[in-house]
């Protein structure tokens, strides 16, 4: 799962979701949903803005100040038309209780933002309130166990973590947020040993509806945010993981001909099913005519012993096998191997890392899917990416209902990205849906799924409903695809 810039036209969280996006494209912006608003009864109390910026700490950020273009940016560009009525900058839970009183009372939309990467731009509500989580971003690692701010953004984690000697199982993109991640489960390198970031869970800090601060460390709220979405029932403010000693990894990258892409998928399918749990992979299939494909990965042990596994898949055209630790090899899969800590993060705060372009979906494979019609969705297309992101292991471990997570028997998550047309991964979309199944992975979020909570939840559907409504009866935290 190798940072989302480095894929399409190259060789090699509110609702903010997990994963890294595509290169630059000219992808027009989808048709803006409308939500209904709160059902409540009270009457409506516009917002004071400058009552609430002058309990801000961290400021309050309005159209028309200086701040506001960058302020108002979502990760993907393809939002830009949105504009947020207010951003607020919140530094403690504190300003959190405030903006949530302040929205529910002027019935507006309103949505947290952490990393800023929603696929669907939820984290940037139209006219709505921004609740900026990014100055929130401290970890604190006490022993087997780590206090994360929902602000924090997964280099930042990783690097935390990596000077204790511990790990997270966690995505690859450097800029995503820990918020959405979790939320909407959490699937990365060492999932197949560790598990989902949410499995990690261990309670959380949050804001409710109501404006009221809770810790959630069991029952049916602590269920629902392992996996059922972010911004549908609370606002986390704060998180708090189990974590595992950071092992050393076997990073790998298979590239092959494009003429050898259904014998690869094919195999890649049968071979990932039979692997030991330290082993996570990918395979990458890159649209043409015809597709090519790639397979990476990462393997918790030796270089040898990766070689030995990797000898059943067909022989690649050329083969990079490489040991590193464990923060190495995470700055790999993002991207930031070359860089440093302060370069790894966003141009707008400094760094190094631009924003991208693109449009994406997803679906869940159960079982192995026909190689060749898998292929011929690919064949004479072009600036499209289909990733096949490994699951198993630890995260089959865990059954179906036990979190708000569903797809616990699945083979793999299937990443559908496009710098181009959006229809294109409408068409792959749909294709890969009845190859495979109508499921989707709701952390690549798409206003256009097909019967998109089923798809996205499940059996576990009905239940996070009742959650919803118990948590937040009045819809505070309703965006076009909420629970």
């Amino acid at each position: 799962m190798i940072s989302r810039r480095r894929f399409l036209g190259a060789v090699a969280t509110g609702a903010v979701v997990s994963a890294c996006s595509s290169k630059p494209g000219n992808a027009p912006p989808p048709t803006t949903s409308t939500t209904p608003p709160p059902t409540t009864t009270q009457a409506v109390v516009p917002p004071d803005w400058n009552a609430l910026r002058a309990q801000l700490p961290g400021g309050l950020v309005l159209p028309g100040d200086s701040g506001y273009p960058v302020a108002s940016q979502s990760y993907n560009p393809l939002f830009d038309n949105h504009q947020p009525a207010a951003i607020a900058h919140c530094t403690t839970a504190a300003d959190v209780q405030r903006c949530v009183d302040v929205a529910r009372a002027a019935r507006m939309p309103v949505a947290a933002r952490s990393g800023g990467h929603s696929y669907a731009g939820y984290s940037t509500p139209d006219k709505g309130l921004v609740i900026d989580l990014r100055p929130m971003a401290t970890v604190q690692v006490d022993g087997e166990t780590a206090a994360i701010g929902a602000g924090a953004r997964l280099m930042e984690v990783y690097t935390a973590l990596a000077a204790e000697g511990r790990a997270l199982p966690a995505g690859s993109c450097p800029t995503v947020g820990i918020s959405g991640l979790t939320l909407g489960g959490g699937v990365g390198v060492t999932a197949r040993k560790f598990g989902l970031t949410c499995d990690k869970l261990v309670s959380a800090q949050v804001v409710t509806a109501d404006g009221e601060r809770q810790t959630v460390d069991g029952g049916d709220l602590l269920w629902a945010l392992k996996g059922g979405g972010g911004g549908n029932f609370a606002i986390v403010t704060s998180f708090t993981f189990a974590t595992d000693p950071a092992p050393d990894i076997t990073v790998f990258s298979l590239e092959y001909p494009a003429g050898a892409t259904t014998d690869v998928v094919g195999a890649w399918q049968d071979w990932i099913a039979r692997q030991p749990d330290e082993m996570w992979s990918n395979c990458v299939v890159s649209a043409g005519s015809p597709p090519s494909c790639r397979v990476g990965g990462a393997l918790i042990g030796g270089e040898a012993q990766c070689r030995d596994l990797l000898r059943a898949l067909p022989r690649a055209s050329s083969v990079l096998i490489e040991g590193k630790g464990y923060l190495d090899a995470m700055r790999y899969f993002g991207g930031c191997s070359q860089r440093s800590a302060a370069q790894c993060r966003p141009e707008a705060e400094g760094g190094q890392l631009g924003r991208d372009l693109f449009t994406a979906s997803s679906r869940i494979i159960g079982e192995p899917v026909d190689p060749a019609a898998f292929v011929e969705l690919l064949d004479g297309r072009e600036q499209l990416d289909v990733l096949l992101d490994a699951l198993g292991g630890a995260v089959a471990e865990v059954t179906p209902g036990e979190t708000a997570f569903p797809h616990r028997k699945a083979l793999a998550t299937v990443q559908i990205y496009s710098a181009g047309d959006p229809q294109a991964v409408a068409q792959v979309r749909d294709g890969i849906g009845q190859l495979s199944g109508q499921h989707g992975y709701v952390n690549y979020i798409d206003p256009g799924m097909p019967d998109w909570a089923t798809a996205y939840y499940g059996d576990n559907l009905p239940r996070l409903r009742k959650v919803a409504a118990t948590y937040d009866p009045d819809k505070v935290f309703t965006f076009a695809q909420a629970v």
